[in-house]
């Protein structure tokens, strides 16, 4: 059982050396709470402090949760997997693809298959995050589509500029991590003629009790947001006006109608507690049940294949070539003696998926337990480059270790 006071001394080092605003943790098993901690600042202009109710931008571990909906879909016959995208959304039913993905725009070739829902499932779609790539894409995709989390453009329009897009790689043919999962969740309001957000609350906010989490925090809670905040030239904390790239604003106006399934939501360790159960549950918690147990057994089992794992690439570096595959919307642990921690480590079948801004999760089924850390530490690439605010991993890494005990 991870001992409080253990766990807190090591992450209090984090946050006095400046490397880290604040964070909260929790570890659940064998259905308790065994551990809840929260220390630093959630704001760096009213020093008010993290929280256990603190509702912190959660990034990238938004994708899981719509790649839950999207399931939920499935169940319900709602599209088959190998179904074409376009016959629910017509402006991706004639994709070109670059010969190169760094390469000039107008070499292209016609892509040889549709996009299908399982190809956005997995990332192997021939999407991207622009961000990524060194070539015209990268700023084709800034100027086209504009910011990842926080957009002025409506969800249609949205999608409509992204189908002008070249991919950068044959549909099916290898994992890319991207704008896959944004899509999706577009994809998923048209099927249910609603927002993606309206859609969430209705299928898992509401019936799960995720009483914090949403694309937009309400005014009265607003108090116990964590401010956006990162690390200025000299690795020194900062409040931020702007997420890195201009992605995520710190006010989002009340007339935004696009929400990032991708990366938008914002969470509290509680709510995303509820959620990272489903994975312990056979995709039911507490008598809720999200989806059929074998949906959720391929949800949380590895889709790629070998060739597929071993090509992965963020940032130049290897994703799964080691101890991971990569289920639908979350990496999955294959060989845990080779797993590395972003992704999780624990026993065969455990899942997760880490979100930009400090935020990390894992669900190990081997032991029952579920582990959360949440945090704002907002990083440029160049800054990461150059070792600037990564002692939120060494962090992380801190409280996996004191937790899994």
């Amino acid at each position: 059982m991870p001992h409080g006071d253990s766990i807190e001394a090591a992450l209090r080092a984090y946050v006095d050396a400046g490397e880290l605003a604040g964070a909260a943790t929790i570890a659940w098993r064998d259905g308790r709470v065994v551990h809840t901690g929260s220390l630093g600042r959630r704001d760096l202009v009213t020093n008010l402090p993290v929280e256990r109710d603190t509702i912190f931008r959660i990034a990238s571990m938004t994708k899981p949760v719509t790649s839950v909906a999207a399931l939920m879909l499935y169940d319900e016959g709602r599209f088959a997997l190998d179904e074409p995208i376009a016959r629910h959304a017509p402006e991706f039913a004639h994709l070109r693809v670059l010969r190169d993905p760094n390469g000039p725009l107008d070499q292209t070739d016609a892509a040889q298959r549709p996009i299908t829902f399982g190809d956005l499932l997995t990332h192997r779609s021939g999407l991207t995050y622009g961000e990524f790539h060194r070539g015209p894409i990268s700023r084709a995709c800034a100027e086209v589509l504009g910011g990842q989390m926080d957009n002025t453009l409506g969800p249609d329009v949205w999608m409509a500029r992204l189908a002008t897009l070249p991919l950068i790689d044959q549909p099916g043919g290898n994992f890319h991590y991207g704008l896959s999962t944004d899509l999706l969740g577009f994809l998923i309001a048209r099927l249910e003629g609603a927002s993606l957000g309206v859609v969430l609350e209705r299928r898992i906010f509401r019936p799960l009790g995720m009483r914090d989490t949403s694309f937009v925090v309400s005014e009265e809670k607003r108090t116990r947001r964590a401010g956006l905040c990162g690390f200025d030239a000299e690795g020194r904390l900062t409040t931020l006006t702007t997420a890195p790239g201009g992605h995520a604003l710190a006010e989002r106006p009340d007339d935004m109608t696009f929400e990032s399934g991708g990366q938008g939501l914002w969470s509290t360790l509680d709510d995303y507690l509820a959620f990272a159960r489903i994975f312990l549950g056979a995709g039911e918690v507490d008598g809720v049940r999200l989806l059929r147990p074998a949906t959720c057994a391929m949800m949380a089992s590895n889709q790629l294949t070998p060739e597929q794992r071993r090509t992965a690439r963020m940032f130049g570096m290897p994703l799964f070539a080691a101890g991971h595959g990569y289920g639908m919307g979350v990496a999955v642990v294959i060989e845990p003696d080779k797993a590395d921690l972003m992704r999780g480590r624990g026993g065969v079948g455990t899942v997760g998926w880490p979100g930009a801004y400090g935020g990390w999760w894992q669900a190990d089924p081997t032991d029952n337990s579920v582990l959360i850390f949440l945090a704002h530490n907002m990083l440029e690439l160049p800054q990461m480059a150059s070792g600037i605010g990564l002692g939120v991993w060494g962090a992380i890494a801190k409280f996996h270790g004191l937790a899994s005990t």
